[in-house]
């Protein structure tokens, strides 16, 4: 069911799948260029095998929820994003949740776990980052190029709609300021009980093992980690069954 949440005078577009209203919920947050559609129909198909409720949301800039009311963020920004997570988590009377993020969603789903380590049961990050590398950098310039000589403008559009411009650009002017090098969240890992699942390609374009090990060393949960050979950033559209799989244990070994 597709509908629109009001947090915090910001309306959000939302896809909800009810299988159990008793059953935990796993909430997606996509990445720095992503939304609800664009994840396709791998919520939906991870809530059938886990049999688990789903709720997947467009932050505010993205797909079809309010746009951005600034032009540049904080390097808090996806602090800010995780308290909203909180607000939305309420709003919806949300208290059995699984976080799901990829890459942004990843680092924000962390940040949650740990300032709010009695509100997620468990996370699951794909790609996520918890400092800056210069690999991370490098592929987000790659990606500039792309936006500016390709059609890959033309791809985000249709997402996106006329706020294109202003998601492609928080993201790139964001990361690759000198003010954002310092970025570095490992202060909230410690603060994180609950199980988490960290998974990565081995090949992913916009970090090394340096982050999958940082979150696996540093939370105070059991965390345990899944490499995928061959596979970039993107492990849940490359290589969607081994990750569907081995989501669904981790999501069934909570319970």
């Amino acid at each position: 069911m597709h509908q629109h949440l009001h947090i915090q005078n910001t309306r959000l577009h939302s896809f909800s799948f009810i299988i159990d209203e008793n059953r935990p919920t796993i909430v997606f947050l996509h990445d720095s260029l992503g939304c609800v559609t664009l994840w396709r129909s791998f919520p939906q198909q991870l809530g059938e095998m886990t049999q688990c409720n789903v709720l997947v949301y467009d932050r505010q800039g993205y797909g079809q929820s309010d746009p951005f009311t600034t032009s540049s963020r904080t390097n808090d920004y996806m602090e800010q994003e995780a308290d909203t997570l909180m607000l939305l988590l309420e709003t919806c009377a949300l208290t059995n949740v699984i976080l799901f993020g990829h890459s942004d969603g990843g680092s924000i789903a962390l940040i949650a776990a740990g300032k709010y380590p009695d509100r997620i049961k468990g996370v699951i990050t794909e790609g996520a980052h918890i400092f800056v590398e210069e690999i991370t950098l490098n592929g987000i310039r790659e990606a500039v190029k792309l936006y500016q000589h390709t059609d890959l403008k033309k791809k985000l559009e249709k997402y996106h709609g006329d706020k294109t411009e202003a998601v492609f650009h928080m993201w790139a002017d964001t990361w690759l300021s000198n003010a954002f090098r310092s970025w570095d969240i490992t202060d909230f890992l410690p603060g994180i009980k609950c199980p988490v699942l960290v998974i990565q390609g081995e090949s992913d374009e916009y970090g090394t093992i340096a982050q999958v090990e940082g979150i696996a060393q540093q939370v105070s949960g059991e965390a345990s980690v899944y490499m995928i050979p061959g596979i970039g950033h993107t492990p849940h559209k490359e290589a969607a069954q081994p990750v569907l799989d081995r989501a669904a244990v981790f999501i069934q070994s909570l319970y």
